[in-house]
Order: structure tokens, then sequence, then C-alpha cells
């Protein structure tokens, strides 16, 4: 090599003639003060990659957002490649990541759920004179639905949730820095053993109980999940036992959808009944652990199964299985069971390919369980009073009970447990007291933000799983949303088109790309129908996951049962 060779290279590669290379390693260098500041948050916790989603919220809830210099510096302690951490980071909606030279954001934010529900409660109007009143004293943020659309519109004030809100309640919110978590009351440990709570996790744990008879008990009854699937339990539990183990159990309690909020309920008013279904189900498959994922929407439940969980830890009632409780991050796809594995194992909440199914290849690459709360909150109740105290229940072809988290244009909204198979126009004049005053029924959502929309003309169709999809609809997690001849269908097909984009985990061309085409078209004054319903198709066809595949069920409808209100 010449001369002028060797120089050349130099210049195209420094370092490449001499062993000393960088005068210090490449990429971002990790500050001393923020990795202080990270070992003593973290302080004796294990530094596990499935607890980085954990960590990351440990740093924001200290100092209100993400910085640069305290991602390195968590990246250098758990020896993660800094790539993984902030595309963990910046994956999910709660975490403020602060851009280089950014400002930190105000101690409070402010966030405003503008989803169908808190939208046509005005939601929109709250939006903008917050941000006209915030100035530098706090932020403001849209968010989409908070699970509390029966006391829509809804905002949060750090964690404190401020219900009707309104420009005046969430100023005095601010003022009086109520930003922690409202805990309700609710039957805590003591009460549920005195209930007589625990006897029959102690049955089956001590051998006086039989899988299959217990398994027998839930196929009798008609037990679903009804998370929004409805695969039968006793089923489903059985085809995960027939796995080597070891096996593990997750709990979906990541209710996301639009219009969804009886989990909350449960959750918030006897969390020990869902709990108890929870160990149960993990003594049936012989699970080494449960996670339970929880929305980050939802603290004061957070603090309250924190505290409940440690107490049945100390009554020795989680020896067969481990209970972990893992926050999400804001993120609805995390509602989907691949993505909230994904999540719980530390990474973004991206949905696997399938097969294989969770059932096999789960949690950590282990057979999983994968079960929603309402459906473990059962267990006791059923095989306690009997599988046909819970079959007995239903109307319209119907089975069991359900629980219909209803809002919208109603007098009395709210989780209505009523049969499963009633009918709307059942549902609104038995549970709910009628239309809100001034108010025509003009249409709903029969399952949240994903199962379509139908007219009133339409009211007497059951309300349950398989009854629906001839029309282009399906029940879900049984999410009712009302609106009236107030409200445009238009209108409402198009919030929740929005929410679908922003919710788009981005993995899929058909749902990143179709969301985002189809909003541009729904915002104009005509819609080019026979392109959105080509958009629409390839939208269902090829999205890799139930997002991409329900995102135009809203829209469908629209043009095929609302026409009047896009001529």
């Amino acid at each position: 090599m010449s001369g002028s060779q060797r120089e050349l290279k130099k210049r195209r590669h420094p370092g490449s003639g001499s062993r000393r290379g960088r005068a210090q390693p490449k990429g971002r260098q990790v500050d001393a003060d923020a990795l202080e500041q990270v070992r003593s948050l973290l302080g004796e916790r294990p530094r596990r990659r499935d607890l980085l989603v954990e960590y990351l919220h440990l740093i924001q809830d200290a100092h209100h957002c993400l910085s640069a210099q305290h991602l390195a510096a968590l990246a250098e302690e758990m020896r993660l490649p800094m790539a993984e951490v902030y595309e963990t980071a910046t994956f999910y909606a709660h975490f403020h990541i602060l851009r280089e030279g950014e400002a930190p954001p105000p101690a409070i934010t402010v966030r405003v759920c503008d989803s169908i529900t808190c939208e046509m409660m005005g939601a929109r109007q709250l939006l903008k004179a917050l941000e006209e009143k915030a100035g530098n004293s706090f932020r403001v943020v849209r968010a989409p639905c908070m699970g509390r659309c029966d006391t829509a519109p809804v905002a949060e004030v750090g964690h404190y949730h401020v219900d009707h809100a309104s420009v005046e309640n969430v100023s005095t919110a601010i003022e009086n820095k109520h930003v922690h978590a409202e805990i309700p009351k609710y039957q805590d440990f003591d009460a549920y053993v005195a209930n007589e709570g625990y006897a029959l996790l102690r049955a089956c744990v001590s051998g006086r109980r039989e899988f299959e008879t217990i398994a027998k008990a839930l196929d009798d009854a008609g037990l679903r999940g009804l998370g929004g699937a409805g695969f039968p339990t006793g089923r489903k539990w059985r085809i995960v036992r027939e796995y080597p183990g070891p096996r593990l159990m997750a709990v979906n309690a990541d209710e996301g959808e639009p219009g969804t909020f009886k989990d909350r309920y449960y959750m918030e008013r006897d969390p020990h009944r869902f709990l108890e279904g929870a160990l149960i189900a993990a003594w049936a498959v012989e699970a080494e652990a449960v996670y339970i994922y929880l929305r980050d929407e939802y603290p004061a439940v957070r603090e309250i199964l924190s505290k409940e969980i440690a107490k049945i830890k100390s009554a020795g009632l989680a020896g067969h299985s481990a209970i972990h409780l893992r926050r999400g991050a804001g993120a609805y796809i995390c509602g989907e069971e691949s993505s909230m594995i994904e999540s719980i194992e530390g990474k973004r909440g991206l949905p696997r390919h399938r097969p294989p199914y969770v059932a096999e290849v789960g949690l950590f690459g282990r057979p999983t369980l994968v079960q929603n709360v309402e459906t473990l909150y059962w267990v006791r109740d059923i095989v306690e009073k009997g599988a046909e105290w819970f079959a007995a229940h239903g109307r319209n072809g119907g089975k069991g009970l359900r629980s219909y988290s209803v809002s919208g244009r109603v007098k009395v909204p709210g989780v209505k447990l009523a049969p499963a198979g009633i009918s709307v126009n059942e549902l609104i004049d038995e549970f709910c007291g009628g239309m809100a005053e001034g108010h025509t029924f003009k249409g709903y959502l029969p399952g949240g933000a994903s199962g379509g929309i139908l007219p009133s003309a339409m009211g007497d169709l059951p309300l349950e799983f398989g009854s629906l999809e001839k029309h282009g609809c399906f029940v879900g997690s049984h999410a009712v949303v009302i609106f009236s001849d107030k409200d445009s269908a238009k209108n409402v097909a198009l919030n929740l088109m929005r929410f679908f984009e922003d919710e788009s985990c981005g993995q899929c061309t058909p749902c990143r790309v179709g969301t985002e085409k189809a909003v541009e078209l729904m915002v104009e004054p005509k819609w080019d129908q026979p392109l959105l319903q080509e958009l629409g198709r390839t939208m269902s066809d090829a999205s890799i996951c139930g997002l991409g595949q329900a995102a135009s069920n809203p829209l469908n409808s629209v043009m095929k049962y609302f026409r009047e209100d896009i001529s």
C-alpha cells in the first residue's frame, strides 16, 4: 500500500492506522449524576429485562419525564443496548421523552379523554379551554379512553380522575394539588375471608377439589372469555394443561376498548373475587406464576391490588403460584394477548404472528393461560352456587350473566349486570332509565370502538356472542355506547378511526397506513365510498391483529346503515 493510499484510508476511517482508536466510546455517554439517580430509584430491585417498563415508570414518576441522560443511565445499569431502551420508552403514550434542549414539563400533567362518549359530552371544548388556561403551570394533553365513560367527560390531573370534568373542577383539583388517585371503598382481604373467601381455593390446593369437577362446572355454566373473544373458559384451561410445563398465566386487565369499564368496576369494589378466580385458574393449569397486566389509566386499582396481593402472600395463599402485578403505559394494542405478553416481557407491545398461539408459546416462551378479569370474577360463584344458577340467566338465546358497560345518551349509565342476550332496547328501558332528556335513540355501538355501529331500528338484536356478526358487528367486551338524534354517525365513526390511527402499533402496513388514509378520506365533506370500502377490505384482510382487522367495522356500518349522515 502506498503512502498516499494509507493517508486516504486514515481520512476515511479515523483511528484505523492506530491501536489507540477513539478518545471515548461511540454513542451517548453515561452521565454520572443520572446513573446515580437511576441506581437510587432501582435500589435492590433485580436488573431483569422484563422489568424495563416498570423501571421507566419509576424514573418518570420521580422526574415527570424521561430524559436522554436517564435513558442512557438505565441502559447502562440494566446492561441493555440504548436502542432497546429507547424503542420501548417511545412506544408507550404515557412516557414523556424529553428531547435534546427541551425544558422539563410542568410537574402536573392534565389528560383529557377524547374517546367517543367523552367527545359526545363536550371533551373537545374542555380540552381547548384548558389549553388556553394552562400557560406554564400545567401541561394539557388529549388522551384515549380512561375507562370512566359513565362519568364523561373525564380528565386526569396527575393520577387523580375528575369525573364530569369542567374547567372549574379541573382547575380546583390543580390548585388543591389533587394529583393522587382517590381510593374508593372496597371489600378488603379480611372482609372477603369473613365471607368464606378463598375457601374454594384452599379446597382446590389441598386436593379436596379436582380439576375436572371445576372445569365441568364452567363448561355447564357456559362461562366464556369476557374480554372480547368469547372463547369457552373450561376448554381453554384444558388446552393449556395439555402442553408440557412449566406453564404461566397472564390476566388481561388492560381494558382499553373505548366504552369499556366493567373490569375497573369489579376491581375497585370486590378485587379478591377475581384474584381468587385467578389463583384457582393458576392451580387448574399448574401455572408457576400469575402476571396481572393492569392498564396505567387505573391508578386507584393499582394501589388496591398492590396492597391486597401483599395480604394474599402473607396469608400463604399464593404458595402454588407467585403473583406479579405489571403496569401498562398507555397502549390499546396491549389488550391483544400476544402484545400484552410482549409488554410484560418489557418490550414494545407488538402483536406476534400466529401460530404458535400463546397457549403453546406465550410468556417467556412457555404455555400460557390468558384470562380476562370478569371471566375470573365468576369462577367462585359458578362453582359454589352451581352451574345451573349461572346458566339459568339469559334472554333471546343467551346463556349466563353479562356485565354491560353502558354510556352515552341514557339517563343512568354504568355497569349493568344483565342476562346474556338482552337487547339494547331492553337494556335502555329496564336498566338505564330510558334515554336522556331531550334525546331520541338513533344508534349504538354494541361492542365498543371495534364492534361496529347499528341503527335504533335494529335495537331488538341480542347482545351476545355470535348474534351480530352477520350484520358486520360483534358484542366484544359488551361495551354499549348509545347515541341520539343530536349526534352524527359520521362523526362517531371518524372519532373511532382517529382512535385506531393513534393506537396502531405500526408493525403492519395495512393498519398503519390504512387507518391514517381512512381518516384523511373521512374528514372530507363527501366520502369516496368505493375507495373507503376497498381500503376497509384491505385492512380487514391483511392486518396482523384484531386492531387493523376491526378498524373498518364502524366505517362500514355508517355506509351501510346511516347513509343519510354521509350524503
